[in-house]
């Protein structure tokens, strides 16, 4: 499959999910939703403080792939300046809603990263964007601009599945072999998190120290990962 026909791909399933039933199983007010976004936000800061610093302020970044931009808005809350903050996306509908929901001041750019200047961000980001490329070319030449755009000292953060869903063949696992190889950092930050979603979702209506012990006790079970590797400084 050439690269185009698989960006033709990821774009027409997304085209089909977007709004549709399976939505549901999504819904912000969800019990497992609310604790899956709970415990991302903790690695993430976490990470984030021990790597561009607990002082978001003057960060420049960009998050591939950005969608809704639940992410840069989480820069913003935790004190990033709209104006140094840049989300990219293949789908319109998405940037739109982004827009219209997010600080003024951030910046909104349809289609990849081919328009920005190398060494040029402190830190780059895709969150759950590399399953959903099958290609493992397509998913070289993304890293590939992602390493690109990073300074030297900068960061990439990765926030991706750990697992195959064997009821979605549109997206698959990202491995940490594939990590390596296409960010092979000499200082990086590897931590799984979150409880697999349909385990998640039969104890949502459970208190919520159940599924937080589960996931802590039985590694396995955790779907999800946050890689954060460093680009060698100058």
């Amino acid at each position: 499959m050439s690269n185009q026909a698989e960006q033709d791909r990821i774009n027409h399933v997304y085209r089909q999910w977007h709004g549709g039933a399976g939505l549901a199983r999504y819904a912000w007010h969800r019990p497992d939703v609310l604790l899956h976004e709970a415990d991302r936000a903790r690695v993430l800061a976490a990470l984030l403080r021990v790597t561009v610093g607990a002082d978001l302020s003057s960060i420049r970044a960009v998050d591939v792939g950005c969608g809704h931009g639940g992410f840069l808005r989480q820069l913003i809350n935790w004190g990033a300046n709209p104006t140094a903050l840049v989300g990219t996306e293949l789908q319109q509908d998405r940037l739109d809603h982004a827009r219209v929901n997010t600080a003024p001041g951030v910046r909104w750019h349809l289609g990849g990263l081919d328009v920005f200047p190398d060494n040029s961000v402190d830190l780059v980001s895709s969150l759950t964007v590399f399953s959903s490329i099958l290609e493992d070319e397509l998913r070289r030449e993304l890293a590939d601009e992602m390493w690109r755009v990073l300074r030297p000292g900068g960061w990439a953060l990765i926030f991706d599945f750990r697992y195959n869903n064997p009821r979605n063949r549109n997206v698959r696992k990202v491995t940490d072999v594939e990590l390596l190889r296409f960010w092979p950092a000499e200082k990086r930050y590897y931590r799984t998190l979150m409880l697999a979603p349909p385990l998640a979702r039969a104890l949502g209506r459970l208190p919520h120290l159940v599924p937080d012990v589960l996931a802590s006790l039985v590694p396995p079970l955790r779907s999800h990962f946050v890689y954060m590797a460093q680009k060698e400084p100058g």
